[in-house]
């Protein structure tokens, strides 16, 4: 397997503009974010890659958050997706169907909570030279107190159990090339896990990983949906799980 390792900080001067690149945006009742982050994020991909598109998954949202989506990009005349689930389906079901959906050679994800600034994919981009998934690490946590020590436990846990020389799991800041990771592998997921079962995969078929520090930002608007009992318990299933079908399968 090859190795993973942290990286060091990349001028984003010297940042290589990409051919195509789709940012997936999973999205729970997101709307007023969505109404200032579209815009930043239309401009950042223009600056990033020659063609690119959008593809927002409204995880059954109550907001009207996929119609937002459609309206911004009517108006900026941007490329945009919006994936429908009719009911809350889970981080990693709204993760995964948003990227079995991209069409472009290079495939991101980011929340749309604005706690990621999808500007940072500029730290990022330079080391797909040599790196098959390139992901931050925040440099330091914008949470409440309670959902950053129930991250920090899951991580480790994950790590001890994978064994992934990483070391932000659930950072959801990554990009990779689609025909060396995405087109080899299925993501099956439901939950946050879908992060760790990324990255396990990508080192099973001998791919690299590099990890960037990133900054982290406190939520601006809306009411944040991880970190609560349900979704926690969740992962925790899927990755005993997860384990021991990887173990005996």
């Amino acid at each position: 397997m090859a190795a993973s390792g942290p990286a060091p900080a990349t001028d984003a001067r010297t940042t290589p503009r990409l051919s195509g690149l789709s940012l997936v945006m999973p999205a729970h009742n997101e709307s007023q974010n969505l109404r200032w982050l579209l815009p930043h994020v239309h401009a950042v991909l223009q600056d990033l890659a020659e063609r690119s598109e959008v593809i927002v998954v409204d995880d059954g949202s109550t907001d009207g958050t996929g119609e937002v989506a459609r309206a911004l990009a009517a108006e900026l005349g941007m490329a945009l997706k919006v994936v429908r689930h009719e009911r809350k389906s889970g981080y990693g079901a709204a993760v995964g169907d948003g990227l079995r959906a991209v069409e472009m050679e290079y495939a991101a994800f980011c929340d749309a909570d604005g706690q990621l600034d999808p500007a940072d994919l500029r730290l990022l981009v330079p080391h797909l030279a040599e790196a098959e998934l390139v992901a931050g690490w925040r440099t330091s946590r914008e949470d409440p107190r309670m959902r950053s020590v129930t991250s920090w436990v899951f991580n480790n846990l994950v790590v001890l159990l994978f064994r992934l020389p990483v070391r932000d799991v659930d950072c959801a800041l990554k990009i990779m090339r689609t025909d060396r990771t995405l087109a080899r592998f299925q993501l099956r997921s439901h939950s946050a896990l879908i992060n760790a079962e990324l990255y396990y995969q990508v080192r099973r078929h001998g791919g690299r990983i590099v990890q960037v520090p990133v900054p982290h930002h406190p939520r601006r608007l809306g009411r944040r949906s991880g970190g609560r009992l349900i979704p926690i318990l969740r992962a925790i299933k899927e990755l005993v799980l997860l384990r021991l079908r990887l173990l005996f399968g």
